[in-house]
């Protein structure tokens, strides 16, 4: 027995047994063997039927699940859906958001116009016993799942295996479009999180040519505005800027969360965005953490004033970390942290030209309106409540 809520209340329904892996006959492999789970056997015809009628259909006849929903992103884009009255079904842990302190009764307050199931991604047989208990055929999955630490073992276990979960689930009831929301930084894979999103979208875009039915659209934004304002407080307070080298290391053309929970509620049914991996970053031009800096001192009103950290140090204790860890395993995250804080330092949030090996600023796409200048004067007159920034926050 399963229990989902809606805006108008909630049912229950009986999970019913599935046939036993041996008696299903299906022609990926992704599906199966790596998942060892029993998948409904759906004919092509069926398959073709349901990818072409939701995209001829109104928003308020497709049915959108949404998994990673309490997430940064996933809960403005459940705003979206819901303001173009697509049917959402919002899958939730019953402690969710930053440090799990949202529980039920908030979930479904902050959710209000869609339905929440409360289910664990990382279990393939609650998130099926949950879509069961909806009891209506999935359209389209909207992933916005990711590691919330970028720990070795979490990065696996959220962004490749409880990814890979939601598509299984979504596949067995019915959906043929699955829109991934993974990040720019996997053109150049040196982390653990990078690797397991590549190798989810290795399998989803095989998955599509085996069956023609499944269409994607990946999207893989630049960074973040919350990823930028953890040195907002700092200035505002008179210390000095923190960063690596000469600030001139990297750039990115970072998006709002609304224009990202826009764009990629875009992606829900628009044919020009099927089976594409789609970069994605905001409004103007490409900015440096020097410029950035700069910006926010002009906005407090203050003589900029910057601490400049040679990339070497870091360097330096990431080797001694990786040393370190092949004496006592169990530090592998610290060391992972410290390269996952190295990579961001030095590598840009922008589109990678692999002709070059440059990145290019001029080749990454921009979407939306709102600007990071805005934000920063919001978060400096309004806080940054709403803008939490977990578990990789460095500047405290």
């Amino acid at each position: 027995m399963s229990l989902c809520f809606s805006s108008n209340g909630f049912s229950f329904q009986t999970f019913k047994t599935q046939l036993p892996i041996t008696q299903i006959q299906h022609k990926s492999t992704l599906f199966t063997s790596a998942l060892n789970y029993p998948i409904k056997l759906i004919t092509k015809e069926t398959r073709a039927s349901s990818s072409s009628s939701f995209r001829s259909k109104t928003p308020q006849q497709v049915n959108v699940l949404v998994v990673g929903s309490t997430g940064y992103i996933g809960k403005f884009v459940i705003k979206e859906l819901v303001s173009r009255g697509f049917k959402v079904i919002a899958v939730a842990r019953e402690k969710s958001g930053i440090t799990g302190k949202s529980n039920k009764e908030e979930t479904l307050e902050q959710f209000k116009g869609a339905n929440v199931c409360f289910s664990d991604v990382t279990n393939i047989d609650s998130l099926q016993t949950s879509l069961e208990s909806y009891g209506s055929k999935i359209d389209v999955v909207v992933s916005c799942l990711a590691s919330r630490s970028g720990g070795v073992k979490d990065s696996w276990k959220i962004d490749y295996e409880a990814t890979r979960n939601s598509l299984v689930a979504g596949r067995n009831h019915g959906a043929s479009h699955f829109v991934l929301l993974s990040a720019i930084c996997v053109q150049k894979p040196l982390l653990e999180f990078q690797r397991a999103k590549l190798k989810f979208e290795a399998e989803l875009m095989k998955e599509a040519v085996v069956d023609t039915a499944l269409t994607y659209s990946i999207v893989r934004p630049t960074a973040f505005f919350k990823s930028l304002a953890g040195q907002v407080d700092l200035v505002k307070d008179g210390k000095p800027y923190v960063m690596f080298g000469d600030g001139k290391l990297c750039a990115c053309k970072p998006i709002s969360e609304q224009d990202l929970a826009s764009f990629i509620t875009d992606c829900v049914l628009s044919e020009d965005k099927i089976n594409q991996v789609l970069p994605i970053g905001g409004p103007g031009k490409a900015l440096t953490p020097l410029e950035q800096g700069e910006m926010l001192f002009r906005l407090v009103g203050k003589e900029p004033k910057f601490l400049k950290v040679p990339i070497g140090i870091m360097d330096f204790a990431i080797g001694v970390l990786d040393f370190v860890v092949k004496i006592f395993p169990s530090v592998e995250d610290a060391a992972e942290f410290g390269k996952i804080g190295r990579y961001y330092a030095a590598e840009s949030m922008l589109v990678l030209d692999h002709e070059t090996g440059e990145y290019n600023a001029e080749k990454t796409p921009s979407y939306g309106k709102d600007t990071l200048e805005d934000f920063f004067r919001r978060v400096l007159r309004e806080g940054m409540e709403g803008q939490e920034l977990g578990k990789q926050q460095f500047f405290k």
